[in-house]
């Protein structure tokens, strides 16, 4: 036999009628590769399109082995090398169909169900060849039947990825693009295929989780609220003092993010601080805003920290550590004394600014305020009550500010004033045993210090005159709440007669018929 027939048999055993038909199939998937899918699509198709050479070139092979008389091995490789060009074949067609014209068609499919697609495509393809090979379908089916439950009992863990990577895209629990957190990881969904998924963390990691661990467990995406924006609320937790009032933090922090317009930073909701805990040396507060690229959390919590150090510094509060006190007296208590002295200069120096305590000499005025108990109040917070039976104490407002309101008979608040530094609250129950006259609530963050009756009792008995004095100051201030109620209770009669005349009005009219 001479070479040129040798190739001509060689080439009759090699080759097989379709191929025309799958080499123009497969330079068309090629050069649609090269001209349209992206960059990792690309690599896909280049490496299957490298297999189907190598399957042609064992398709070249076992011609020849068959050539040289080594029918047998010839055949059977062959038929392997068949089997093989036609899975590349169904890989490439599955990459055109999912990658290329459905998304071109704008249709939504799970990632996964390529991969699915694929398998059965490869399992009808390797039992159509059986059943080229001579076996009954029949006895494909039987066999294939014992060859599934074989491979179901041993690969339950991979069927179950499988499954679970279908359940959470058909139910949309999360998808490509998606930031989720499982246990300690948070990340990206950049990768969900038949047997895991796969996260890109901040730290330029890949995290690949099997699905059905996913679908056992618990995980979070974040950012995700239906019917709103993608944004994910952050937390900045500071710590500062007790010697600067909550509501001074609280505004300072607020003011200096809100005015900041951070990037990643939403405007709504609003940034917005909170007390979180009280320690033993210090507050614990927490800043919250709202993130929107969720890649950008170390960068925008940098700014949003920046923010707040600015704010309060700016208000001259210091951040606070863990800290003990440990103060060295000596045997005569030198240091109690300088520390009560010191209070007690700062109540008689605000005590000299007071009309009522005008007339106290300076042994009165510091037997007064070495008896003031300090008393803050919050914002908002009730102070005194209309109609409360009186209390045995005063209350002097040394700084902040406090809104006054009139109750009126039909049950309505009426603001009628805001005290600020220096006024008295409770003077009159004090002096006299009368009930509450007004209602005061704290408008900001209120410093007072309580003083109670038996304070006062002790300065009357020994300087009796001064009752006199006492006694103009706070008819006075009666006579000014007096007019205001009388006011009030005027403007009220005055709406009471406008209202029944209206009504009697109405049924006038209705009753001759006016209306119509």
């Amino acid at each position: 036999m001479d070479f040129v027939t040798f190739m001509a048999d060689v080439n009759r055993h090699a080759w097989h009628d379709e191929l025309p038909l799958v080499w123009s199939m497969v330079i068309a998937i090629f050069v649609v590769a090269v001209l349209r899918l992206k960059p990792d699509v690309k690599k896909s198709v280049f490496i299957t399109v490298a297999f189907f050479l190598l399957s042609l070139l064992g398709l070249l092979i076992s011609g020849l082995i068959f050539s040289l008389g080594f029918e047998s091995w010839g055949r059977a490789l062959h038929e392997t090398f068949i089997i093989m060009e036609g899975i590349f074949v169904i890989r490439l067609g599955g990459i055109v169909v999912f990658r290329l014209l459905l998304p071109g068609l704008r249709i939504r499919q799970p990632g996964i169900l390529e991969d699915i697609t694929d398998i059965i495509g490869y399992c009808a393809w390797l039992m159509v060849r059986l059943h080229y090979a001579g076996l009954q379908l029949s006895d494909i089916i039987a066999t294939s039947a014992v060859i599934t439950a074989i491979l179901v009992f041993s690969m339950q863990d991979t069927l179950g990825n499988i499954l679970g990577g279908l359940a959470l895209q058909l139910d949309n629990s999360i998808d490509i693009g998606d930031w989720i957190r499982v246990s300690d990881t948070v990340g990206r969904v950049v990768e969900m295929r038949w047997r895991h998924t796969a996260i890109e963390t901040s730290n330029w990691e890949t995290e690949v989780i099997p699905n059905s661990l996913l679908v056992k467990s618990k995980f979070t995406v974040l950012g995700r609220r239906k019917n709103h924006p993608l944004q994910w609320r952050r937390w900045i937790r500071f710590n500062v003092g007790y010697a600067t009032p909550p509501g001074k933090v609280i505004n300072a922090v607020q003011n200096a993010v809100r005015e900041a317009r951070i990037a990643n930073v939403a405007a709504y909701p609003q940034p917005s601080c909170v007390t979180l805990d009280f320690e033993a040396s210090f507050i614990r507060y927490g800043l919250r805003y709202w993130l929107t690229e969720l890649d950008a959390t170390d960068s925008t919590d940098t700014a949003v920290r920046s923010r707040i150090y600015a704010g309060l510094q700016r208000e001259d509060i210091c951040f606070s550590c863990p800290e003990y006190n440990v103060h060295v007296t000596e045997a005569g208590g030198s240091y109690e004394r300088a520390k009560l002295s010191k209070i007690r200069h700062e109540c008689i120096q605000a005590l000299r600014k007071m009309e009522l305590f005008h007339s106290l000499t300076e042994d009165e005025l510091l037997f007064v305020a070495g008896r003031l108990k300090y008393s803050p109040f919050a914002k908002g917070e009730l102070i005194t009550r209309q109609g409360d039976a009186p209390h045995d104490w005063l209350y002097i407002l040394l700084e902040g500010q406090a809104d006054v309101f009139l109750e009126l008979p039909d049950g309505v608040k009426r603001h009628v004033g805001c005290m600020t530094t220096g006024n008295l609250i409770g003077e009159m129950g004090l002096m006299t045993g009368a009930a509450r006259s007004a209602t005061v609530i704290a408008k900001t963050d209120t410093m007072c210090y309580r003083l109670d009756k038996e304070t006062f009792k002790t300065v009357l008995t020994n300087r009796p005159e001064l009752a006199e004095e006492l006694s103009r100051i706070l008819v006075n201030r009666r006579f000014a709440l007096d007019n205001l109620q009388q006011e009030v209770d005027a403007e009220l009669s005055a709406k009471q007669l406008t209202q029944q005349q209206n009504s009697i009005l109405e049924r006038i009219r209705t009753f001759f018929g006016l209306d119509a």
